[in-house]
């Protein structure tokens, strides 16, 4: 079986956002794994050790994106594959045209990612490559079954449970609650340095910048305002609810 797992480095979410010049300052920051990810990954190495087969790390990003492959590769994945290019914007449909040129050629049996990525939360990019390579997938899994061609996962579906079973090769992205990710071991890091690892670049896709021209465009970026203190509100009931009223629509305007 093969199985390759959408992986994206992101910013530590224990770390301070600093916006400068309009987007998000870099320097001294550290960078994981996308939490959700973790899952994908452990959720693949126990697939690939069950069924047999091979486990492929596949990014889109900086050359920084390498430290989180190696990591992955440390967790028991093969190989990595990273896809770096400065032309490739940040952009959920752009990506999902780039993995969707590298991954068309592969043909893999089976697809997992994370649910989202924390530091964009949009959770398209899997969606987008299912429609582009004309596979199934479900989103935020919880329990993944393989049985032969076909898989049975459960989904959290906003508190309540869907179980389904999908046509392979699909595409899958973890919720927590998929598994428990293992941390690397030093005989895992000792080996990951010398497994397969390939970097492409547009050119090596066969793609230009005009074939992944951005859906989006990014106007600004801030921070949120800075919370106030609170208030507190003296007098009657009746007082209390009526000046309580007033002030969330003359001030907080949210009704």
């Amino acid at each position: 079986m093969k199985i390759v797992v959408l992986l994206k480095q992101t910013f530590d979410t224990e770390e301070k956002i600093t916006i400068e010049n309009g987007s998000i300052a870099e320097d001294g920051v550290k960078f994981v794994i996308n939490p959700y990810d973790e899952y994908a990954v452990e959720e693949a190495v126990k697939l690939r050790d069950d069924h047999g087969g091979s486990v492929t790390l596949l990014s889109v990003g900086p050359d920084r994106t390498a430290e989180a492959l190696r990591t992955a590769l440390a967790m028991g994945a093969d190989d990595a594959v990273l896809i770096s290019d400065e032309q490739i914007p940040d952009d959920e449909f752009a990506v999902s045209k780039v993995l969707h040129a590298y991954l068309s050629k592969e043909n893999p049996d089976l697809i997992l990612g994370g649910n989202f990525s924390v530091d964009r939360g949009s959770g398209q990019v899997a969606i987008r490559l299912a429609s582009l390579l004309g596979i199934s997938h479900a989103g935020s899994i919880t329990k993944l079954t393989l049985n032969g061609t076909t898989a049975e996962v459960h989904r959290d579906a906003e508190g309540d449970l869907e179980v389904l079973e999908v046509q392979l090769p699909a595409i899958f992205t973890a919720q927590q609650g998929l598994n428990d990710p293992r941390y690397p071991s030093l005989p895992g890091i000792m080996k990951a340095k010398k497994k397969p690892f390939q970097t492409l670049s547009l050119d090596d896709l066969g793609l230009s910048e005009a074939d992944i021209h951005p859906a989006t465009k990014q106007i600004e970026l801030s921070l949120p305002p800075a919370r106030g203190a609170g208030r507190f509100l003296k007098g009657e009931p009746a007082e209390v609810a009526h000046e309580l009223v007033n002030l969330l629509r003359t001030q907080s305007k949210v009704i």
